[in-house]
């Protein structure tokens, strides 16, 4: 495809608000995996499960942002049982928790897939809102409003996680219970609480990026699997458990894959993330903005 301004800013555009998606949904694995240091690969399978829900939800005539609101306490009560179930068969035994720890969180993951596949099927699910089918024009460029919200609601989430971890005592030993448990101790905190509470965070969050992902398009079981390596890649591009570095890296993710998608098609733009991670980990293995 011959080179166009126009074209390059469509995508610089698109790719922003794209950006802005995939930095929201890595949120919630930039505190487990970067801050907690576990190996939650099964974040976006709890993230299409929130999709999902989402639907469910939207059959009653509520708004899909609303009904990600709303399974936010479900899910905080379920991470938080999934963490502690992890705590006492793997975490709580030894050093070994990490390889065994990915194994389960594998096998989670392919138990949501299945029983969303046994209770929905394999046909794709949407979900109708009054801003969803409709756009706006700048210029000779259209943009759907399904992004914009999408990027509303992503903004507004990671400024209110990023303030809570940072503003707040629990946030502040949630940032320092990966690095010194025994001083978070002398400070009369109880480590795998601590861990608890934020895993809770992290798959509440899944919820509402669930939300987003079924505004953006339709879902199906099997879509967690191509998140799995745009998630990964936005934490680690960022810098294990950096909040602001996640919206930085989601940014950059965002605007690759809308370059590459103009200038070589849909097939290349899966494997920017991978591309990026692979850079990122043989350059700076502590990412863009870890230290």
């Amino acid at each position: 495809m011959p080179f166009s301004f126009e074209l390059l800013l469509e995508a610089i555009v698109f790719g922003v608000l794209l950006g802005c998606f995939y930095a929201a949904v890595s949120i919630g694995l930039s505190v487990s995996f970067g801050l907690l240091d576990v190996p939650h690969v099964a974040h976006p399978a709890i993230m299409v499960f929130g999709a999902y829900c989402t639907w469910l939800l939207g059959r009653l005539g509520l708004d899909p942002v609303l009904a990600g609101v709303l399974l936010t306490p479900a899910f905080f009560l379920l991470g938080m049982a999934v963490y502690r179930f992890y705590y006492e068969v793997f975490e709580k035994r030894g050093s070994d928790a990490g390889v065994r720890g990915i194994a389960f969180f594998f096998g989670l993951a392919l138990i949501i897939e299945v029983g969303l596949i046994l209770a929905f099927g394999v046909d794709q699910r949407t979900v109708e809102a009054a801003y969803i089918g409709k756009s706006f024009s700048i210029g000779d460029m259209r943009i759907p409003m399904r992004t914009v919200v999408v990027t509303v609601v992503a903004l507004v989430l990671m400024t209110v996680l990023t303030l809570y971890l940072s503003r707040t005592f629990t946030g502040r030993a949630i940032k320092a219970v990966a690095q010194d448990e025994q001083a978070l101790r002398l400070m009369g905190a109880n480590p795998m609480r601590i861990k608890q509470w934020a895993f809770g965070i992290a798959t509440a969050v899944a919820a509402v990026a669930g939300a987003m992902l079924i505004i953006i398009g339709p879902v199906d079981p099997g879509m967690d699997r191509a998140y799995i390596g745009r998630t990964f890649s936005v934490v680690v591009l960022a810098g294990l458990g950096s909040m602001t570095g996640t919206i930085a890296a989601g940014l950059i993710l965002g605007i690759s894959e809308s370059i590459v998608l103009m200038q070589f098609g849909a097939s290349w733009a899966p494997a920017v993330s991978f591309s990026l991670l692979l850079i990122v980990l043989g350059i700076r293995p502590q990412g863009l903005f870890g230290r």
